[in-house]
C-alpha cells in the first residue's frame, strides 16, 4: 500500500481520496498541515501507486486497509478525513477502530443508492453497461467541475487513462454499501464529525450541482438525522473537489475542527 507519512503534531490527520482518485488530490492539505500535524495519505487498493485486483476493491476492504495502516503506524486519536467515496471509507474504518478515532471530516460526501443492496448494485452495473465504462466515467467526472475548477483537465485525463476493471467493479459495490451499510456505519460513529459540502446530487439522475449558500441536500439531511447536531459548512460556487477548489477554506475548517479533537 503506497502512502505518505510526514510531520509531527497532534492530532494526526489521515486523508483518504475518492473513487478512481489518488492521495495527491489532497496536495494543498498535505502541504499546509505537514508543518503542524502528523499526516498520512494513502492510495487505496487499485488506485494511484497501490496495486489491487478488482475483486479486492470494496468499501469494506478499503476501510480495513485504512484502519490497519493507522494501527500499524501507531496513530493515536486520529482524525480521519475523507473525500467523496473516501467518506464511505473513513466511516468504515471508524467502525473498525472506534477507540482510535478522535474525529471524522466528510468532504462533499453523498449517497447514491438505498433500498435493497443487490438491486442497487444491479442498477449501478446496468448504468455502466448501458454506454460502456469509458462513457459512464466521462459523464460522472465531467459533472464534478465548475468553470475555474483547479486541476479539472488533469483529473479528467487521469480518469480517461485508467483501465476500466477496478472502476467498473467498484461502483456497483459502492452502491451496495450505500444501500446496505451506510446507515449502520453512521449509527456506529462515536466521535465528532464535521461535514464540508460543496455539491449535491439528484438521487434519481445522479446529476451533480453546486450548492447555494444555506442550501441543504439529501446527504446532509441524512447526516443530521443520524448524527444529530453536527457542524456543517457549505462552500458554494465550487465543484466536487472542494479541497482543491477552496483549499484555504477547507484547511481552516479542518484545522479548527482538529483543534477540538485533541
Amino acid at each position: 500500500m503506497h502512502y505518505l507519512h510526514e510531520g509531527r503534531g497532534a492530532p494526526p490527520l489521515f486523508f483518504v481520496h475518492g473513487y478512481c482518485c489518488e492521495h495527491g488530490d489532497w496536495a494543498p492539505q498535505l502541504e499546509h498541515f505537514r508543518a503542524t500535524h502528523e499526516i498520512v495519505a494513502c492510495d487505496l487498493r487499485g488506485h494511484g501507486r497501490t496495486p489491487g485486483r478488482p475483486e479486492e476493491c470494496t468499501i469494506e476492504t478499503f476501510g480495513g486497509d485504512v484502519a490497519a495502516l493507522a494501527t500499524n503506524l501507531g496513530l493515536r486519536g486520529v482524525v480521519l478525513v475523507g473525500h467523496s467515496m473516501g467518506c464511505r471509507v473513513v466511516l468504515e474504518a471508524a467502525r473498525l477502530m472506534p477507540e482510535g478515532v478522535a474525529g471524522i471530516v466528510l468532504v462533499d460526501g453523498s449517497r447514491f443508492a438505498s433500498g435493497d443492496p443487490e438491486a442497487a448494485a444491479a442498477a449501478a452495473r446496468a448504468a455502466i453497461e448501458r454506454d460502456g465504462y469509458a462513457a459512464f466515467a466521462a459523464t460522472l467526472f465531467g459533472e464534478m467541475f465548475v468553470p475555474g475548477s483547479v486541476r479539472a483537465k488533469e483529473i479528467l485525463a487521469r480518469v480517461d487513462a485508467r483501465a476500466p476493471d477496478v472502476g467498473a467493479a467498484l461502483w456497483p459495490r459502492s452502491a451496495a454499501w450505500d444501500a446496505g451499510k451506510l446507515e449502520a456505519a453512521l449509527d456506529a460513529v462515536r466521535s465528532p464529525v464535521l461535514a464540508i459540502q460543496s455539491t449535491t446530487r439528484d438521487p434519481t439522475t445522479l446529476r451533480r450541482t453546486s450548492l447555494k449558500p444555506g442550501e441543504t441536500s439529501p446527504w446532509l439531511k441524512l447526516l443530521r438525522k443520524k448524527l444529530g447536531r453536527l457542524p456543517v459548512e457549505v462552500i458554494p460556487g465550487v465543484g466536487h473537489f472542494t479541497q482543491l477548489d477552496a483549499p484555504e477554506r477547507v484547511n481552516t475548517l479542518i484545522r479548527e475542527f482538529a483543534a477540538g479533537c485533541r
